[in-house]
């Protein structure tokens, strides 16, 4: 596949910047959440949300008329061209909502179909993580330096997160419960966080289920791009979300699957 030109690279950043600048107003204060849930499942959408996609869609549209929009908060947009951008306003809402610093803006940009350029803004911590399948990059507060897993030949050596193991549900959580038990470290919490620290070589998995496309898409180029493997629990390639198994080394990753679908 032909490289993202650099201007859309560019263009990603100040999708960030002008997101950023419409959250942090509401983070730790007194805002509302409204329960978006269909199923009884607390599912919590804020003005932060809304506001940050409403901003991030304007800009696409006014830029790049012709690229499709799916995003969480709003309906879908028709392109005509190959490029689709995937939105995820606050990845993490329940974090939001709860004061802690582990949600993040999720943006992501599709060719024909797969993950071409994917970013992590956390204007909080003034934190940025972004890749486009080949190379991934951190800033922070230090500068700009290149995101790459960590080396771990075993899963008695691997820390292991997920958001929380009540994500999964019948045959999926004997699964789970079984690979956890084979790990040094299991860790919960942390949302979009966790892929990213997988990326920066502090975390050896992530398995996580029932992720929509807005929760995984722009992922997918940071972890590619820092040396990581994303696919199913299958070993499939991550399109549109659904369960996935992340790992900085190919034999982690290797370990995970093979219990997972013991």
């Amino acid at each position: 596949m032909r490289p993202v030109p650099v201007d859309l690279e560019q263009f990603l950043h100040r999708l960030a910047d002008a997101s950023g600048d419409a959250i942090l107003p509401f983070f730790r204060s007194r805002l509302t959440a409204h329960d978006k849930s269909q199923n009884g499942a607390f599912d919590p959408v804020t003005e932060a949300d809304k506001a940050a996609e409403v901003i991030i869609r304007r800009m696409i549209r006014e830029a790049f008329p012709t690229h499709a929009i799916h995003g969480e908060e709003f309906e879908d947009e028709e392109g005509s061209s190959d490029f689709r951008w995937v939105i995820d306003p606050i990845d993490g809402t329940r974090a939001f909502i709860s004061g802690l610093p582990v949600w993040g803006t999720l943006i992501g940009l599709t060719r024909a179909g797969r993950p071409a350029l994917g970013l992590m803004n956390q204007p909080f911590t003034r934190e940025r993580f972004w890749g486009d399948g080949g190379r991934a990059q951190w800033r922070g507060a230090s500068g700009d330096r290149p995101l790459r897993t960590r080396s771990c030949d075993s899963l008695s050596a691997a820390t292991l997160m997920t958001t929380t193991p009540a994500m999964f549900k019948g045959d999926e959580a004997d699964r789970y419960a079984a690979l956890e038990r084979q790990v040094r470290l299991p860790r919960y919490g942390c949302d979009c966080y966790a892929y990213c620290m997988l990326a920066a070589g502090h975390v050896d998995l992530v398995v996580e289920s029932g992720l929509k496309a807005v929760d995984i898409v722009p992922l997918a180029p940071i972890i590619e791009g820092a040396g990581g493997i994303i696919t199913t629990w299958s070993g499939e390639p991550v399109r549109e979300g659904g369960a996935v198994v992340v790992a900085g080394d190919q034999r982690a990753h290797e370990a995970a699957l093979k219990i997972l679908n013991a």
